[in-house]
């Protein structure tokens, strides 16, 4: 469990939500009704109660950190080019407390967690890797006849990025009117902003150009991967890191609300085990798209 965690869950409190700025409506493509399949940009919803999905194209991108990049760590290397070579849809935005309520009311999800800050459009949270993927998931793919899953830490990156290479999709600095981190801390030339203390509802900023919504702060996400220390040896295809699976931990992307901006760049790395639950850690889904004629 990381310091931040430890002092976030002795001194949260509720506090007023203060300067999060609205995001303009997204301007994505709709699926068009008979379609084979969804193309890049578009989105779908499998059924009422789903996470909204974004197609993301097929590419390239060079995997981590370079060494001058500011707080660089070392298990962001070596950089690598990965290959994604199919399009694949990726969660518009968090999961959010709604879509896990839905789960639970069906009775495909057990567990329902504890928030501070109400339900509907706030983020889930205080999830854990075996939660997601024990419950959710499972019933997410049983109720659409899609198999759903977690992003692997390759696609992750890759959608965080959006054909960026700098350390934040929004290019060498982030700022509290972008994204939900802790705003008494800066990175590079950003100024100082407003600490929230706490989550915000998914899409209250502007989105990344694949149009996906908080990939950097507000909470952190899981992913499939197990965590290795480096990516020597790593799979260039968008796969998971075959590594051993047994009782390994899980990555974790994104930062969260309560983090500094360092932790919300696009290469940065965090791993928990598959039991941990923190008012910070929630996910997004994934899902592998059919092949096209």
């Amino acid at each position: 469990m990381p310091w931040f965690a430890i002092i976030f869950v002795a001194a949260a409190c509720s506090v007023a939500l203060v300067g999060a700025v609205a995001a303009p409506k997204a301007p994505a493509q709709a699926r068009q009704p008979g379609s084979a399949a969804p193309r890049a940009g578009e989105t779908f919803r499998d059924c009422p109660d789903c996470p909204e999905m974004v197609v993301v194209p097929a590419g390239s991108f060079m995997m981590g950190s370079p060494e001058n990049e500011d707080e660089h760590s070392p298990d962001e290397g070596p950089q690598r080019k990965v290959t994604i070579a199919r399009p694949f849809a990726v969660g518009k935005f968090e999961v959010t407390f709604a879509e896990w309520d839905a789960c639970v009311s069906d009775g495909g999800c057990k567990y329902k967690p504890e928030t501070r800050w109400g339900r509907g459009r706030q983020p889930v949270s205080r999830v854990s890797w075996d939660h997601v993927t024990k419950e959710y998931l499972p019933w997410l793919s049983r109720k659409t006849g899609k198999a759903y899953r977690l992003l692997t830490e390759a696609e992750w990156e890759y959608a965080a990025r959006a054909a960026t290479t700098t350390p934040f999709s929004t290019g060498p600095t982030i700022t509290t009117e972008q994204a939900n981190f802790n705003g008494n801390h800066t990175y590079g030339s950003g100024a100082k902003g407003v600490y929230r203390d706490k989550t915000v509802e998914v899409g209250s900023f502007r989105p990344n150009a694949f149009g996906l919504y908080d990939m950097h702060g507000n909470v952190w996400e899981w992913v499939q991967d197990c965590y290795k220390f480096g990516y020597e040896s790593a799979p260039v295809d968008g796969s998971a890191a075959a590594t051993n699976t047994r009782n390994c931990s899980r990555v974790e992307r994104g930062g969260s609300f309560v983090d500094e901006p360092f932790r919300l760049r696009s290469a940065s790395r965090f791993y928990s085990p598959t039991f941990e639950l923190f008012t910070g850690l929630g996910f997004r889904v994934g899902l592998t798209l059919p092949l096209t004629s």
